[in-house]
């Protein structure tokens, strides 16, 4: 339905009602809800007066017409065609339901505001409207009664009849002005005009927030184009932050290469970060200074809770938060001219209201502690700023005490102690772990689907782009480690997404984007002003960026002190004749604010956020330079692994021939650095474009050298090679030794991939011994579904034992063949999934919580190992069903939590019973008789207080045939172990 449609009908229904009103006078109901045409032709006599009297009437339905429809034309882009629909149909039906006769009208002293509210405490509203139609329905049905009453007051027989009103009411005058006068708005310091008005307004103000906030640039299709904008609430994802100590130190140097994680790592909360959710962590202090660097979501985190404070949607932790008034305050905006005031803290988020607001309304909701207040970007003003800054919140917080205060910026610009007088608990938002990894790249896809035609492919197809996204993210560990902010991880979406579900192979020109986003094109696109206040152009702060990254890597330092990386960035600017800036502390000041890529871990030290920055700049500074002999020099230092192998790619035609030529020349006469340095060589492949063919020739004659892998050492290191080793390797493994093929088998698994997979696929065929086991491990590294179909559904498992390292395995694991063990090592939800897998001889659960009901091991009645184990939760819910496990001889148990040994029906058969302490102190498990008094069992105490169990009142000496204790709280007296025909050995 269009806007013209909908103000056509609503022009009418409003006409309508009023001609009804004038014509139907105090007539019979049925007269009065007669349509406007019948109602004409009855009480109007003569055609040509009944003609004058529609045309009247229609006229006015023209004019309501031409007042709604672009207020509708602007309020229907949000709604789809159903929603304006019911809209305008709760609106017409509400007007014909209401009363809106002379009476109701008169009764309402005429006013539209009082007409509304009386409706609306006497008709029950639509149901079934989203929160966006409900709004819209409300403002609609407003403006039709503001109309609506407008006309009726000057229609002739209104007048007469309210005339008769006046007077009848002239008896009641005195009390009436009573009321009148106590409706009166109270009035003090902070409500000097009353407060009658502030439910009205803060309903506006908040419908404002919470439609001009909830939104989120997700991508630009190109550097000039507008970026394309997304609903937050969709796309918001929740972060992990920390207690901030202002230490932040990176790990120095890798010693290894980046490796495939295993999928289990997308699936649980471990990673980088330990921290907590941000919104627990906000949710336990009333005044934070949430602190993170360039890109890590610290203003998309505020503007969600300006947003969802405005809704009243917080959950969970921040539940109490309902209710609160937020006001955000972006600094940027203030740069140059004084800080706001109270009255001005609305301009930049409600301008367009502030001219209605109810006098001191901004200080009765500071002053009633119900605020909000979330203030941006501390970083983003110029340094000389920031001081004020915080004088500026000192002195809100001295007159406002109990507002809640969020503040943010980037570690350089404020210390974690910034507002430590202020009493502000510091937080520092922490970088994504593969989990919050892939909830971003699921929601950031959920949230450009509203985007419609702006996106570069069909929507249909965006589900299959977020699975291509997060199989290479995946894959290839180095797109792991880059997109671990927010801004980083979009980037990646957004390039994903434009180049048809195609990333570049090569990491040199994702590096390349990464850094010129957060050293440039950011803050350019939000004119932050002191990014725009340094005169410094891209290319300038990647010259100055460059020196530094090679002064660092040259002296094997990842971080020096701010004086000495001042003098270096002065150096380098002496030889800038083009820059007016001259004054390197300055200059680099500015670069550590403002660059994306430098950060202070500790008070006076510099340092690259990351160390990826750091080695492709140095790289690039390397070939730039034409430092090449330096490189080579340093080819055998694991340190030096990855700026090498950048530099390859930075490096000119002459410049690779040399470093690679270089680089084997050595491997050739140096025979403790031969393996290193050839598989450095064969790195290197993956950044450069081309080589020679005769060092084409000796790149595959150094890599022939390695193969195949023999030591457990090896396929990590050959796995660094990337893709292109798979065509190096065998197509089959007959012609290996076990050893050989198992670390083949090893290797390709962490190189990962479709390709791959593939060379799995060939090399089960006929897999026996190790090899197997070696695919069974493989099967964490590749999508569960997918390796089970082709790999490990081919083996035979017998003899074997699969380890479950994540969710997504258990469906699959159904479709294993029978007869291997199995260990759950995740935690498990729901216990009775177990009888969905096929029956196996051992089952090992090592992280479980809550009631597990044993009733689901009757799907298994060959297990002859069973392992038990979890934390303090764990209770054993119908122990009884261990006696439909006949073969059961091994059964290892965490204890110290509500669970009976005593109910447990161990028969003759078992042979091992196993007992672990479920907590971090030793405990006494209840029921310890039951199971000590066993004739010919091995029993396993482990961190259990043997002590507390000798000392019991109802202590019954052991009978088992040997009682092992490991980690256990002992007796005193060596000889209170001595039991009669008992074997006690102390672990």
């Amino acid at each position: 339905m269009s806007a013209e449609a909908a103000a056509l009908r609503l022009g009418t229904t409003v006409a309508t009602t009023a001609a009804q009103l004038w014509l139907g006078g105090r007539r019979r109901e049925q007269e009065r809800r007669m349509p406007m045409a019948e109602l004409v032709r009855l009480r109007v006599p003569g055609l040509r007066f009944q003609r004058s009297v529609e045309r009247q009437f229609e006229e006015i339905a023209d004019a309501v017409f031409d007042r709604l429809a672009p207020f509708l034309e602007r309020e229907f882009r949000g709604l789809d065609e159903n929603g304006r629909q019911a809209v305008l149909n709760g609106v017409c039906d509400t007007f014909a339901r209401a009363d809106l006769s002379d009476e109701a009208v008169l009764a309402a002293d005429a006013n539209p505001a009082e007409v509304v509210r009386r409706i609306t405490s006497s008709v029950a509203a639509p149901v079934g409207l989203s929160e966006a139609e409900e709004r819209l329905y409300e403002a609609l049905f407003a403006e039709c009664c503001e109309y609506y009453v407008r006309i009726v007051r000057n229609l002739p027989v209104f007048e007469e009849r309210a005339l008769t009103e006046l007077l009848a009411r002239t008896t009641s005058l005195g009390a009436e002005i009573a009321r009148i006068l106590e409706r009166l708005p109270d009035r003090s310091l902070f409500a000097p005009e009353g407060t009658d008005r502030d439910a009205e307004f803060r309903r506006r103000y908040l419908e404002l927030v919470s439609t001009t906030l909830d939104e989120v640039e997700l991508f630009r299709r190109t550097s000039e184009r507008a970026a394309a904008q997304a609903r937050l609430s969709v796309a918001y994802v929740s972060l992990r932050a920390t207690g901030d100590d202002g230490s932040r130190r990176r790990a120095g140097g890798r010693a290894v290469p980046l490796l495939r994680p295993d999928m289990s790592d997308w699936e649980q909360g471990g990673g980088e970060s330990s921290g907590m959710r941000v919104e627990a962590a906000l949710g336990g202090a009333s005044r934070v200074l949430l602190r993170g660097e360039a890109g890590s979501g610290k203003t998309t985190l505020l503007r969600w809770l300006a947003v969802t404070a405005a809704r009243g949607a917080f959950t969970g932790e921040l539940a109490g938060w309902n209710g609160l008034t937020p006001v955000f305050v972006k600094l940027r905006e203030y740069s140059g001219r004084a800080l706001p005031g109270p009255e001005a803290m609305l301009d930049s988020v409600a301008g367009h209201l502030t001219g209605v607001m109810p006098k001191a309304w901004v200080e009765r909701q500071l002053e009633s502690g119900k605020a909000l207040l979330l203030i941006d970007g501390v970083d983003e003003l110029l340094d000389g700023e920031r001081r004020g800054v915080r004088e500026w919140l000192r002195k809100l917080l001295a007159a406002y005490g109990d507002v809640r205060v969020v503040v943010t910026s980037r570690p350089a610009a404020a210390g974690a102690d910034w507002l430590r007088r202020e009493e502000f608990t510091a937080l520092h938002l922490d970088r994504m772990t593969p989990p919050d990894l892939a909830a971003f790249v699921r929601q950031w896809h959920q949230a450009v689907r509203e985007l419609g035609e702006e996106l570069p492919c069909e929507v249909e197809e965006l589900p299959g782009y977020e699975q291509s996204l997060l199989n290479a993210l995946k894959d290839r560990p180095h797109l792991q480690s880059l997109a671990g902010t927010p801004l980083l991880a979009s980037m990646l979406c957004a390039m994903h997404l434009n180049r048809g579900s195609q990333l570049p192979r090569d990491r040199m020109e994702l590096y390349r984007s990464a850094l010129h986003t957060l050293v440039h094109e950011r803050d350019a696109h939000r004119n932050v002003p002191s990014a725009l206040d340094n005169g410094l152009g891209l290319k300038d702060k990647l010259v100055l960026l460059r020196d530094l990254a090679w002064r660092l890597s040259d002296n094997n330092r990842s971080e020096i002190s701010l004086e000495q990386a001042g003098v270096f960035v002065g150096r380098k600017l002496a030889g800038m004749r083009h820059l007016d800036e001259q004054d390197g502390a300055r200059v680099l000041e500015q670069l550590r604010h403002r660059s994306g890529v430098l950060r202070s871990p500790a008070v006076g030290r510099v340092d690259f956020v990351h160390r990826t920055f750091q080695e492709y700049l140095a790289a690039e500074e390397a070939a730039e330079e034409d430092r090449i002999g330096n490189l080579v020099e340093r080819a055998h230092l694991d340190l030096w692994r990855e700026t090498i192998i950048m530099a390859a790619g930075h490096a000119n035609r002459p410049q690779r021939e040399e470093l690679l030529g270089g680089i084997l020349d050595r491997a050739e006469v140096e025979p403790r650095q031969t393996r290193k340095l050839r598989l450095l060589a064969a790195a290197c492949q993956e950044t450069v474009p081309e080589v020679s063919d005769e060092l084409a020739g000796r790149l595959d004659a150094a890599v022939e050298a390695l193969l195949p892998p023999r030591r457990k050492t090896d396929p990590p290191a050959l796995a660094a090679i990337g893709p292109s080793l798979l065509r190096q390797l065998p197509r089959s493994l007959s012609g290996l030794t076990e050893k050989a093929a198992e670390e083949t088998v090893r290797t390709v698994a962490l190189i990962g991939g479709e390709e791959a997979l593939s060379t799995l696929e060939r090399y089960a065929m006929g897999a026996r011994g190790a090899v197997v086991s070696a695919l069974i491990d493989g099967w964490g590294y590749f999508d569960a579904e997918a390796y089970t179909d082709r790999i490990l559904a081919r083996l035979s498992l017998k003899g074997h034992f699969v380890h479950l390292t994540h969710s997504g395995q258990l469906r699959a694991a159904s479709r294993l063949s029978p007869g291997a063990g199995l260990g759950i090592r995740y935690p498990l939800q729901d216990f009775a999934a177990v009888k969905e897998l096929p029956r196996v001889p051992a089952l090992i659960l090592g992280a479980l919580r809550g009631k597990v009901d044993l009733s689901a091991l009757e799907a298994h009645p060959d297990l002859r190992t069973l392992a038990l184990l979890g934390d303090v939760s764990m209770s054993l819910v119908n122990p009884g069903a261990l006696e439909g496990l006949p073969q059961l001889r091994q059964l290892f148990l965490s204890v110290c939590g509500t669970s009976e040994l005593a109910d447990l029906p161990l028969g003759p058969k078992i042979k091992l019973v196993s007992l672990w302490s479920s907590t971090n102190e030793p405990c006494l498990p209840r029921g310890l008789n039951a199971v000590s008094t066993i004739p010919g069992l091995v029993l396993e105490l482990h961190g259990v207080d043997v002590a507390a169990w000798l000392s019991a009142p109802d202590f019954v000496l052991p009978k088992v045939r040997r009682l092992s204790l490991h980690d256990c709280v002992l007796p005193d007296s060596p000889d209170a172990l001595d039991f009669p025909g008992v074997e006690v050995v102390v672990h």
